[in-house]
């Protein structure tokens, strides 16, 4: 059981015309409006371009709406702007068990779509059209994405063709599947045929009117400016007044009053499973008249035309402030990540400041190379008799250099290791609060890398030869050096090495001189006999901040273990406002076109009659 009838509402005025009809296939396409194709191309592929691989809220509602944009882009703006006068596109949709298949077939006369108690009936997309019509359908200039086939099938991706000699030309019906299917492939499809259609005709039941899930899609069509035409089914003849009134009042409250709304009373179905003529009549004259009015499917076309292309603006721009989200949470992450790395660089240094570096091992080790705890306890008040002395020392004792050098590179190791281990847990923890880095993050990321101590130990050993060489560099025409040879490089090395773990001026504090007994006056003392004061001065900086340098650069291949992660899922920074640009750039064209009318409803207006 089914239903069909009549009755109607309204609808308006003629518009700009177009040619469509038999003839229409095989005739140059008509012009389309001058600079549109071209800017919607460039929006297309501002759209493409978009990316919202982050995980933040606005992220999949931007990715279904790229894809809804595309497939509007593809499957109908730009071919129906290309064919102004290609035949009118009526996309017959609905909510499950409505009986839209059984509409089509009682309009065209044919059981072209296959109808049943079976839900979902329709499983791919079919679309109707007369035999003169079929070259531009079959072309696929509309509905690129779907392949044709002149058999049904329950592939996806498939779009049934069927000719109908019963159905005028120039109009073309499109049974789409249930917007309410259990099948998501087939709800997204719907989605998809809708926004692909010239004219929406949606069919309900008197059972599923008010249902949510198609006034979401009605008002979606509003908002595209998308014709709609309303089918009411299967409605028991005593109430179809109440029933009718009552879809009228709410379509007025949608702001869809405008729209025709037919009404078949609850009936049989003959033998072939079509609805009986007197039901459907009044909807097939009205299709009848659209059909045979060159002018009136001109201004149905441009109508949607105008309402689609007037809906990217807003819709890109959403679009547009999703990607700019984008980019300010990859910037955030990569803050995050850069400040906890900065600490750690910050702390490196503070800690070649603050004298922490010269207790325990490496003290022991220095008093052991230059000599014994009481001669360092009298070195203060004596040192400029003693600079011989202390020159003497320390180009004379190889095995506590050795030692020394050890001690200097584990504690330096020791002191990475640990702010390495800070920075990662600071990073970890600060993505791990995020959304979108809490997407990104892998446990391995928690900790330094697994070869940061092999790595941080040649960085050591690296720098010591760098102030060997920067030693040798420095000394390579006082005779001093000359004298001693290359030991005498070696051990000036390690007295700048233990200057670099001192003040940044080389001069002792209470704190150094208490946590080393005066170990940087030592220093101090074999670098002034050696060289003088500026020489001290230049060889501690220039050995601190290289130093330094080579721990940023660790540092940071640290840190592009994070960095590399939003490098990859950053979006192009300009992508938010390369896609504003090309939106305003359709609205110009929009303007420009003269699609944009003020004559009225393009639908005509439904002739009273038939069964209520």
């Amino acid at each position: 059981m089914t239903t069909h009838g009549d009755s109607a509402t309204r609808s308006g005025a003629p518009a700009v015309a177009a040619r469509t009809g038999p003839e229409a296939a095989d005739d140059p396409p008509a012009s389309s409006a001058d600079g549109l194709p071209a800017t919607l191309t460039g929006l297309r592929a501002a759209i493409v371009a978009a990316r919202f691989p982050l995980a933040l809220p606005s992220a999949e509602p931007a990715r279904r709406t790229t894809a809804a944009l595309t497939d509007q882009l593809d499957d109908y703006l730009l071919p129906r702007l290309a064919r102004l006068d290609a035949p009118l596109l009526v996309v017959v949709g609905g909510s499950t068990g409505a009986g839209k298949s059984t509409l089509v077939n009682s309009l065209v006369q044919a059981r072209v779509s296959a109808a049943g108690v079976l839900r979902p009936t329709t499983r791919s997309p079919v679309l109707v059209c007369n035999p003169a019509d079929s070259a531009w359908f079959r072309q696929g200039e509309l509905l690129p994405g779907l392949t044709r086939t002149n058999d049904p099938s329950d592939q996806p991706g498939t779009l049934h063709l069927v000719t109908a000699p019963a159905l005028p030309a120039g109009l073309a019906f499109l049974d789409a599947p249930d917007i309410d299917s259990v099948v998501d492939a087939n709800r997204a499809l719907a989605g998809q045929l809708l926004a692909a259609a010239d004219l929406w005709l949606f069919v309900t039941t008197a059972a599923r009117y008010a249902d949510a899930v198609p006034w979401e899609l009605l008002r979606s069509a509003r908002a595209r400016g998308t014709a709609i035409a309303m089918v009411l089914d299967r409605v028991p003849p005593e109430a179809v007044d109440e029933i009718a009134a009552h879809l009228s009042e709410m379509l007025a409250e949608q702001d869809l009053g405008a729209a025709p709304l037919f009404v078949l009373p609850e009936t049989w179905v003959d033998g072939q499973g079509l609805l009986p003529d007197r039901v459907t009549a009044p909807l097939s004259a009205w299709f009848a008249r659209l059909a045979a009015d060159a002018d009136a499917r001109a201004a149905v076309v441009r109508q949607t035309l105008d309402g689609a292309l007037a809906a990217l603006h807003p819709t890109v721009e959403a679009l547009a402030d999703a990607a700019d989200e984008q980019v300010a949470a990859a910037d955030a992450l990569d803050e995050r990540v850069r400040a906890a790395y900065r600490g750690a660089h910050r702390t490196v240094d503070q800690g070649l400041r603050d004298g922490r570096l010269l207790r325990g091992e490496v003290l022991a080790r220095w008093q052991e190379f230059v000599g014994t705890g009481e001669f360092f306890r009298s070195l203060e008040a004596r040192i400029g008799r003693l600079r011989d002395r202390v020159v003497a020392a320390v180009t004379g004792r190889p095995a506590p250099a050795a030692e020394l050098r050890t001690a200097i590179e584990s504690q330096l190791v020791t002191l990475l290791r640990g702010v390495a281990a800070e920075a990662a847990e600071n990073a970890y923890t600060g993505w791990k609060a995020h959304p979108a880095g809490a997407a990104l993050l892998d446990p391995g990321l928690a900790h330094a890398s697994d070869d940061f101590a092999e790595r941080a130990e040649r960085l050591v050993r690296d720098w010591q030869r760098g102030v060997l060489e920067l030693v040798r560099e420095e000394g390579g025409d006082r005779r001093f050096v000359a004298r001693t040879a290359a030991y005498a490089v070696n051990a000036t090395g390690l007295a700048v090495m233990i200057g670099v773990f001192a003040s940044t001026a080389f001069i002792p504090t209470g704190l150094e001189l208490a946590t080393g007994a005066g170990t940087a006056v030592a220093g101090q003392a074999v670098l002034q006999a050696i060289f003088g004061d500026q020489a001290v001065r230049n060889l501690a900086n220039t050995a601190r901040g290289d130093l330094l340098d080579r721990v940023a650069t660790l540092l940071g291949e640290e840190a592009g273990r994070f960095l590399d992660r939003t490098g990859a899922a950053r979006p192009a920074a300009d992508s938010g406002d390369a896609l504003r640009r090309a939106a305003v750039e359709v609205e110009r064209a929009r303007h420009r076109s003269g699609l944009t009318r003020a004559d009225g409803p393009a639908l005509p207006t439904p002739e009273p009659g038939g069964d209520r």
